[in-house]
């Protein structure tokens, strides 16, 4: 975890106190409901309890120093709160094996790691609808290959990003479910000295469901599928990231990041803005991407269990999450601060002399009864003059002069169709669907 990119909510989830904290609770519910069936004293549960009641706090170092002896986290825990509790904490794990206090305290902590994501992606959805309906009929233009295609809106734009961060949102609903499961199951998931009951009883104390077979773990198919979710994010992110660096390109300039007073672009050149956040917000998408495939990797353990994944979750369930909370806050902020130039963007829009429009024309044509070939000949041997010119000359000034067109189409008839609101008569539609 970088503290450049982590924000306070997020880190906490993933500090040793939180941690621990989650493990006391799950030994703490496990021995409580192990006293309910009989198994240890009712007095073992309350001494748990009392202790816990007096609000004490976790002395990391004290339990960091007995693992640096003991070489063993889940041991050096459990040593440490014993010395605290008691005679009676020597009921504690009855049955249990480390990965019941681990696997089920990584699922809490990536549960509640998501709920802080999923207050992100709100927050960004209502920054994108905010500026999509301010820009609904702000026209641009709309490109393929990076060069003019035809006529769009700024609020379409900004609708298609809507729609993907809406179904990136409900991709992180499902990979929460699928994250959010309990195991106490034993030394190979056969549930051979605790009850089944004692794994019901924790997942319903921490709000998780039950996993359905575990061996000694959570089979990791689940994390793989968690943290490729946070990676399809992390592309949607980007995307909409490149989207508005390419637009703030000086040659451009249709929008651009928010600059602030006293802000300075370059060490050298006094005279920059340049779009940082955006280009950070490529690098950080890139890293929580590299977190997804080591997750693949984990999948594909020794029999119950090995440890072959454990150091490698320990790196990205921090890390991934903590750096998608910051993107997304960070994407909300660009897109709440985003300077839009309307003006710009009709310059851009009438920079090639009408080639924009050459669709309309080629279908009026065809439907004069030109074949399409030949309609299209007709057009691209008028629009290429344009393009050569670099947008100097006009397509309906060339077309209202080559004898061939006029001779299937009026000048009245050429003329409608540069007509730029023609484009934009069905976004109330594309708007209906995305927002209702």
């Amino acid at each position: 975890m970088v503290p450049r990119y982590a924000r306070p909510a997020m880190t906490a989830i993933w500090e040793p106190e939180a941690k621990y904290e989650i493990w006391f609770l799950i030994e703490a519910h496990a021995t409580q409901k192990l006293a309910d069936l009989g198994v240890v004293p009712q007095d073992a549960a309350r001494a748990l309890w009392a202790w816990w009641e007096t609000n004490p706090g976790i002395d990391v170092a004290a339990i960091d120093a007995k693992e640096a002896v003991l070489k063993h986290d889940v041991i050096a825990f459990l040593d440490w709160v014993a010395e605290q509790v008691g005679p009676q904490a020597r009921f504690m794990h009855q049955g249990m094996t480390s990965s019941d206090v681990l696997d089920t305290t990584l699922s809490l902590q990536l549960a509640r790691a998501t709920d802080l994501l999923l207050e992100d992606m709100d927050g960004l959805l209502a920054a994108i609808e905010r500026r999509a309906k301010e820009h609904k009929y702000t026209p641009t233009i709309g490109r393929s290959h990076g060069i003019h295609a035809e006529p769009t809106t700024f609020g379409l734009k900004l609708a298609q990003a809507y729609a993907e961060f809406d179904r990136c949102r409900r991709r992180l609903v499902n990979a929460r479910a699928e994250i959010a499961t309990c195991a106490i199951s034993g030394a190979v998931g056969t549930f051979g000295n605790i009850a089944p009951a004692v794994e019901a009883y924790v997942a319903e104390q921490l709000e998780l469901e039950v996993e359905p077979v575990s061996t000694q773990v959570i089979p990791r198919d689940r994390h793989a599928m968690y943290f490729s979710t946070l990676a399809v994010i992390a592309s949607s992110i980007e995307r909409l990231a490149v989207e508005i660096r390419h637009l703030q390109r000086t040659e451009v300039l249709e929008a651009e990041e928010y600059f602030a007073p006293g802000q300075k672009g370059s060490s050298a050149m006094p005279h920059k803005r340049n779009p940082i956040l955006t280009e950070n917000l490529t690098g950080q998408a890139r890293m929580i991407r590299a977190y997804a495939l080591p997750a693949l990797e984990n999948v594909a353990l020794w029999h119950e269990r090995d440890i072959s994944h454990s150091s490698v979750e320990r790196f990205i369930g921090p890390d991934a999450t903590i750096t998608l909370d910051f993107a997304l806050a960070r994407l909300t902020n660009v897109i709440d601060k985003l300077l839009v130039y309307p003006e710009r963007m009709q310059a851009n829009l009438d920079r090639m002399g009408g080639l924009v429009h050459s669709q309309r024309v080629l279908l009026a044509l065809t439907q004069a009864g030109i074949t399409r070939d030949n309609a299209y000949r007709l057009v691209q041997r008028n629009a290429m003059k344009v393009w050569e010119s670099d947008g100097r000359l006009s397509l309906l000034d060339l077309l209202k002069a080559d004898a061939e067109v006029t001779a299937a189409l009026s000048e009245a008839e050429l003329a409608e169709k540069f007509d730029l609101d023609y484009h934009f008569k069905h976004v109330d539609t594309v708007f209906d669907r995305v927002f209702t």
